[in-house]
């Protein structure tokens, strides 16, 4: 896997320039808790054809930082950019919270704050 890091206001533009739908699959949005107020943002996508050919971007965000969408680039994105609303509480620009969660559930329960 090729682990690319890059500035938060930057990755719209360089997976604009990176993405080409006929060469790479759009996988996921991830996000991974570091502690109660940092998480690992990533794109990650995979290359059509070769196996284990995996390129991530990602950034280190702020739990009140706004994460830009991708979705002009791949309208896809959205279900994992609400995911990451959901999971982590961390707004994504365009993308609505509770695609998984009921007013009831714990909230943002991937987020540092809320680990065990």
């Amino acid at each position: 896997m090729k682990k690319i890091e890059v500035k938060l206001e930057t990755i719209v533009d360089k997976i604009s320039k990176f993405y080409n739908p006929t060469e790479y699959h759009f996988l996921t949005l991830n996000g991974v808790a570091i502690d109660k107020e940092r998480t690992e943002i990533q794109w990650i996508f995979s290359k059509y054809g070769e196996i284990d050919s995996v390129e991530m971007f990602y950034v280190i965000v702020n739990q009140d930082d706004v994460i830009p969408s991708i979705v002009d680039i791949i309208p896809s994105a959205i279900m994992s950019q609400r995911e990451i609303v959901d999971m982590f509480g961390i707004e994504v620009e365009g993308s609505e919270k509770g695609l998984y969660l009921d007013e009831d559930s714990l909230q943002k329960p991937l987020s540092g704050g809320c680990m065990i």
